[in-house]
């Protein structure tokens, strides 16, 4: 009896550690910890020495892909993400940690790596003060802000061609992150120094990854952080504006997008340049972003004993705009439109791709949890007469829940 009365005891205790947030409180952020325990289950020690915050999310994903004449080319039904996230600090605020774990087929990149890789994040963070900070392991780089963005905070159910193509994603490395105040006006500045191989890599070669971007907030800050999350669904009450622009370049790339992508024969040197911005106002959203990628030498790259085989860069242009609009009741109608556009050395391999969508969300818990529905078409254009253009239509309803 003293011990179920003392295990009683215990488990109390715990309980009143861990506490469900208020989900309406904060944005999901993908380059820093979450120490503050708005969202998700945590706890800190009695001693305040030790914190740690658990969320988890799943989207679960039906795609139609339908012909012109409306008959359907193929299904997709599957778990797009599955996410366990772990953040906290140690000691003092000042040093944290983000630790991500991915569950889903598509989340670990297997078909380009063959191998299960569920670390997607693990990042530990030192804090200066209030304006500058580092992180030290793999994370995001600082690229477009359409992948800096969390896949949580999306308003579509997945991230543009754009972004699929060009995207610098994740590495391992060293990164900086400084903001400051300047009159009404809110600068950030943030930059990275990686291996330039891409996440969960065994060996790395002498070539390293340098990353730059500048952001610039015109109009002062958005509220809870919203230049972090797609669509208004803070309902500014006065206009913000995020402006920004960067830099990445990858030493000897091996990859046939730099840190994602299938192996090269031969590394190259990858430039790839970046620029976006968001308005928000009363529940309306614009978005836009540019990307582009250019190579050193030729993208084509052969194997030394079969020069019949053969993999490319991903070298070209994207432009993808997003407009929307969230009632107060926190149904949302969104539209996109993504363009990209391969460079002409690689024009018998790869295809102009567009894509025009529009759709519904409803959100039940802010981002947290919502429902979507889309709809739209997809050009896939022939540049040369060595490939074949494709046309569908596709219908896409997705349910993400999370805590």
């Amino acid at each position: 009896m003293i011990r179920a009365t003392q295990c009683a005891k215990l488990i109390l205790s715990l309980v009143l550690f861990f506490f469900v947030s208020d989900l309406l409180a904060q944005t999901e952020l993908d380059e820093r910890a979450m120490v503050d325990f708005r969202k998700g289950i945590g706890f800190n020690s009695p001693d305040g020495s030790f914190g740690l915050n658990m969320r988890t999310r799943m989207q679960n994903r039906l795609v139609f892909n339908l012909r012109d004449d409306f008959s359907i080319e193929d299904i997709e039904a599957r778990v797009s993400r599955l996410r366990l996230r772990f953040d906290g600090y140690i000691k003092s605020k000042k040093l944290t940690y983000y630790l991500q774990l991915s569950f889903s087929r598509g989340d670990q990149d297997w078909d380009n790596t063959q191998v299960p890789n569920v670390v997607r994040d693990a990042m530990v963070y030192y804090h200066f003060n209030e304006r500058f900070y580092i992180g030290f392991g793999q994370g995001k780089l600082p690229g477009n802000r359409q992948r800096i963005v969390s896949s949580g905070q999306q308003q579509f159910f997945d991230r543009s061609v754009v972004n699929a193509n060009f995207t610098l994603d994740r590495d391992f490395g060293l990164f900086a992150y400084y903001s400051q105040d300047l009159a009404k006006m809110h600068i950030r500045l943030k930059g990275a120094i990686s291996t330039g191989e891409g996440r969960n890599q065994l060996k790395t070669d002498q070539g390293l990854m340098y990353t730059a971007r500048f952001e610039l907030l015109p109009l002062g800050i958005f509220t809870g952080d919203g230049d972090f999350s797609e669509g208004d669904l803070e309902h500014e009450k006065t206009p913000k504006v995020a402006l920004a622009a960067g830099y990445a370049f990858n030493h000897k790339a091996r990859r046939s997008r730099g840190t994602t992508g299938l192996p090269l024969f031969e590394s190259r040197d990858l430039k790839s340049f970046f620029a976006d911005a968001l308005v928000k106002y009363k529940g309306w959203a614009l978005s836009t972003e540019f990307i582009s990628r250019n190579v050193n030498k030729s993208p084509l790259t052969y194997k030394q004993t079969d020069s019949a085989t053969m993999e490319y860069v991903m070298v070209g242009r994207g432009l993808n705009t997003q407009l929307s609009y969230c009632f107060h009741n926190f149904w949302e109608i969104a539209a996109r439109y993504a363009v990209s556009t391969p460079e002409q050395e690689i024009t018998d391999f790869a295809r102009k791709d567009e894509y025009y969508l529009i759709g519904v969300n409803k959100y039940v818990k802010r981002h947290l949890t919502k429902f979507q529905l889309f709809t739209g078409y997809r050009m896939q254009s022939a540049l040369s007469e060595a490939v074949t253009s494709k046309n569908n239509f596709i219908v896409v309803f997705q349910v993400e829940l999370g805590i």
